[in-house]
């Protein structure tokens, strides 16, 4: 991927590793666009970075992503990347009584919104590379997340399948893989401890250049060439 004077679309870019993302790419030289269902969050960024241009859109609405991609095709027709990153994690247990609820909305967000979002943007004759942003649980998962898990693990097979039947395309699929990241993701407080978005960010942008299409960063890298054994003692210390 080419990493200066593109236009692109990051999903659920107003906060948290979307944000980051806008912020670098802005940065090399490239117009961003990025969407998410909460105005005073778009707003928040567009106050941090002024060129950035927003778009309220619920992704977990079909109409929405359809609205969405005509939006994008009348008013940004040469928009070349895609980067599905809008995401939603909850901490639950299958004994819990809105289960069923939560696990539907993260379905929706997670796996079905990406999905839909993928098959219409290939219709822009313009479209040459898509980043899907998937998870180090994808490999390892976490059980008090574990539809969480089970969506990041989905979109890890769909982008490699997907990078396969695009490559005679001239479409690029490159997966983003982060560990858990100093983000709001699952709640407010709760990821405190790790590395910074930052960090994440400078490290993925470093292996762009190299032309890697699987980035890593931190323990998810150690997690992305596991092997059954090292898988087992992954879950058993995430999972005492």
């Amino acid at each position: 991927m080419k990493l200066a004077n593109n236009k692109i679309l990051i999903t659920g870019g107003a906060t948290g590793i979307g944000l980051g993302l806008a912020e670098r790419f802005i940065q090399e030289n490239n117009t961003v666009i990025i969407c998410g269902r909460r105005e005073s969050a778009l707003q928040e960024a567009a106050e941090k970075l002024p060129t950035v241009i927003t778009k309220v859109c619920d992704l977990s609405d079909e109409k929405g992503r359809i609205d969405l991609y005509n939006w994008i095709a009348e008013n940004h027709s040469d928009l070349n990347v895609l980067v599905n990153n809008a995401g939603i994690q909850n901490w639950m247990n299958v004994g819990d009584n809105d289960f069923y609820e939560k696990a539907s909305d993260e379905i929706t967000t997670n796996v079905l919104a990406p999905l839909h979002l993928t098959k219409l943007f290939i219709n822009l004759n313009s479209l040459d590379t898509i980043i899907n942003v998937t998870s180090g649980l994808a490999f390892v998962p976490f059980s008090q997340v574990p539809v969480y898990c089970g969506t990041k693990a989905f979109m890890r097979s769909f982008t490699l399948s997907l990078r396969h039947s695009l490559k005679d395309s001239k479409i690029e699929v490159i997966e983003m893989i982060p560990p858990a990241l100093n983000t709001d993701l699952g709640g407010k407080g709760i990821h405190d401890a790790h590395p910074a978005v930052s960090d994440f960010v400078t490290s993925v942008f470093d292996q762009m250049k190299e032309g890697k299409t699987e980035l890593t960063f931190g323990t998810s890298a150690d997690r992305a060439n596991a092997n059954n054994d090292t898988i087992s003692e992954y879950f058993n210390r995430m999972n005492p």
